[in-house]
């Protein structure tokens, strides 16, 4: 097939693929982003097309593969539209971060907690705390992976009753 007839043809189907759009979307102007994106990808890789497929059903396929990209991206990128007059929400500083705990009462609590236990089961344990494996532990303090792992076990007990206790 010619590129004149097959744009020809694409662009005839121009009303169908709106109507198949609203199959997806509800919105009127994403809908028409759907078309034009299908008609540009079909433009684009014509090459792709062969003259015994039904250009209709290549035509759907593009935009339902299309679109179920975009919402994919949409679900990862999981953007937000600020709406309010002059981006407020954008420009507003994030009081409720977590990244930050040691500002927090409670995490100061449970720090006290945790450095009152004895020294043979802390150590241990922020080793663990901070990424060491069980392996590692116990070749850089020389003593058996059985007992790395028993003192971690017990640290956490003593935390857990001290913690309880503090409620």
């Amino acid at each position: 097939m010619e590129t004149i007839d097959f744009t020809t043809q694409v662009a005839s189907l121009r009303s169908t693929l709106r109507t198949f759009s609203r199959r997806f979307t509800n919105d009127k102007e994403d809908s028409q982003d759907l078309v034009q994106d299908t008609m540009l990808k079909a433009l684009t890789y014509r090459d792709k097309f062969k003259d015994d497929t039904n250009l209709k059903g290549w035509l759907f396929t593009i935009m339902r593969n299309t679109y179920i990209n975009n919402y994919r991206k949409n679900q990862r990128a999981k953007t937000s539209n600020d709406t309010t007059k002059d981006l407020y929400f954008l420009n507003v500083e994030d009081t409720h971060t977590f990244n930050q705990p040691e500002g927090s009462f409670e995490f100061k609590e449970v720090w006290k907690n945790v450095i009152d236990i004895k020294d043979e089961l802390l150590i241990p344990f922020k080793m663990h705390t901070t990424g060491y494996k069980y392996n590692e532990i116990a070749d850089h303090l020389q003593i058996p992976i059985g007992t790395v792992k028993n003192r971690i076990f017990h640290a956490r007990k003593e935390i857990q009753k001290k913690l309880i206790g503090y409620r």
